[in-house]
């Protein structure tokens, strides 16, 4: 019979030893739960609920996460560019409204932007920081706060309070993630995790708060141990405790440092830099020193013959000839004279180590990828970045920023902001059309709202504009959305900024925003507009 081409022959394996060395041994299908591989022999960690790993652990992890940004340069730049990058001096809403699901018009929704937006406005920057509870900031202000918290602590809490004295009642309050604990810093259960009651659906229904720092020395002791109990929510949905984190297993309760992974490098190179800088200091200050000819042996003889005497007159000889030679000039220029048989030793200042560079560069590279952004930015080194790396990092970089942006937005901004909505509506400030939903039922339709803070920026200008203009003529973006990208500006604020421009312009003189779009687009090698078109 022929051989059946079907089957496929088996290939001899080794066993034992052999195969280890072979490099074919496998006790499990995945290397990566394999117990026999060498390198892997000592790697076990334990799956554990996330919970258990987080809250034994958050203190301390935030303990040094706070302290590197306090001390650390790298971390404290680090964090600051990302909070001025995501966050920035004016972060606020571009409302839109979603009209078709209100069933209302089109034109309706603009109006109410505008409205809700001038009303906005004048709450969240009033200088006199009366949404803030404390009057300590202004709205963006308070946003910028919460996210740094969020970035070097895991978590960014607020409370929504009511202040009836105040034009706008609706304010406020940011708290130290360290106030959110259990009462009596009782050990976590099932319903009560890291001062968050939860429900059989895992929601998180209540906050306990501790009225004073466990550390803080200048309250009464009686503050330190005792919690006030805030519902998640009132009984129709207005929200109480705003609470942002990143959720990355499910059962996660609180959060942990963004620093985290990367807390043992900075703490490395931190000390790495301290030791050579301290290095090239004493370096600086011991250029030279003086050698003398005597040797163990020597000095035993001489404390052995006089029982000391003879090592101390040789000493008080060196130091009067030294205390008083002045030495001899030539031509201007002192030579210095040396007691019989010294010698002159010099410093070797090799500081910063050949390797010292190498070693920060690798380190910084660790850290700004744990960070999220590129190693140019962290330690503001361009001297090796062209065009096309510098646009490549800035896209990743970027939508990583975005993503945060629009996550923070939604669990922390929008939240206080429907809040702040609701109170507008029910008291009158802000009109609803007549036969409009009701509002409650349709809460989130009527504040939807896109967030915008800085802008992306530009690498090249005149290129990042000419392909602003080509997306918008093209119909893939729209002048909104190139504006809030590009420069974190309100289109609608720069229509009306540039008619007040254009009448003001002398008779015959056009403004540079009168410029066709097509005619932009020829200079940038596209079809050429003739008088005709």
């Amino acid at each position: 019979m022929g051989r059946d081409l079907t089957r496929v022959p088996l290939v001899p394996r080794k066993s034992g030893a052999a195969a280890r060395d072979a490099g074919f041994s496998g006790t499990t299908p995945y290397t990566a739960a394999d117990p026999t591989i060498d390198t892997m022999s000592g790697f076990l960690p334990s799956n554990r609920a996330v919970d258990a790993e987080i809250l034994p652990n958050r203190d301390r992890a935030t303990a040094r996460a706070r302290d590197l940004v306090r001390n650390n340069g790298w971390a404290a730049g680090a964090v600051s560019k990302e909070v001025d990058s995501v966050i920035g001096a004016n972060f606020r809403p571009l409302l839109k409204p979603d009209w078709r699901a209100l069933g209302l018009s089109a034109e309706w929704a603009r109006e109410f932007k505008e409205e809700v937006e001038g009303h906005w406005r004048s709450y969240a920057q009033d200088p006199r920081f009366l949404a803030d509870t404390t009057r300590a900031q202004t709205v963006p202000q308070m946003f910028g706060t919460a996210y740094r918290t969020y970035l070097v602590e895991g978590e960014a809490i607020a409370l929504v309070n009511w202040r009836r004295a105040r034009p706008t009642k609706t304010t406020m309050r940011l708290v130290d993630p360290d106030l959110l604990c259990n009462p009596q810093d009782m050990p976590d259960r099932a319903q009560l995790r890291g001062g968050i009651e939860i429900s059989r659906d895992g929601i998180a229904k209540a906050y306990h708060f501790r009225q004073a720092h466990a550390e803080t020395t200048w309250v009464d002791i009686a503050d330190r141990w005792a919690w006030k109990r805030i519902a998640r929510e009132t009984p129709h949905g207005r929200p109480q405790v705003i609470h942002f984190f990143d959720k990355t297993r499910d059962g996660q309760t609180r959060g942990i440092s963004r620093l985290a992974p990367i807390v043992e490098r900075l703490r490395m190179e931190d000390h790495y830099s301290r030791v050579e800088l301290q290095a090239a200091v004493i370096n600086a200050v011991l250029a030279a020193f003086i050698k003398s000819p005597m040797g163990p042996d020597v000095i035993d003889e001489l404390f052995a013959e006089g029982g000391g005497e003879g090592f101390l007159k040789y000493q008080e000889a060196r130091q009067g000839f030294y205390g008083n030679s002045g030495g001899v000039k030539v031509g201007g220029a002192r030579v210095q004279a040396l007691y019989p048989n010294d010698e002159i030793g010099m410093v070797q200042t090799a500081r910063p180590a050949a390797q010292y560079a190498d070693f920060e560069s690798a380190v910084l590279r660790n850290i700004a990828s744990g960070l999220g952004i590129s190693y140019e930015q962290l330690a503001s080194d361009w001297s090796k970045t062209n065009y096309s790396s510098a646009r490549a990092a800035m896209i990743e970089i970027w939508r990583g920023w975005s993503a945060r942006r629009t996550a923070f937005a939604q669990g922390f901004c929008q939240p206080f902001f429907m809040a702040w909505l609701e109170e507008k509506i029910l008291d009158g400030h802000i009109a609803l059309p007549s036969g409009a939903p009701d509002f409650h039922a349709f809460w989130p339709a009527y504040a939807r709202a896109k967030w915008i803070g800085p802008g992306k920026g530009f690498v090249d200008p005149v290129k990042e504009a000419k392909a602003a203009a080509m997306r918008v003529a093209l119909g893939l973006s729209t002048l909104e959305e190139e504006a809030a990208e590009l420069t974190g500006t309100d289109y609608a604020d720069n229509m009306e900024q540039i008619k007040g421009e254009i009448a003001a312009m002398p008779e015959g003189t056009l403004h540079p925003m009168q410029e066709s779009f097509a005619k932009l687009l020829g200079h940038n090698g596209g079809p050429q507009m003739t008088p005709e078109d």
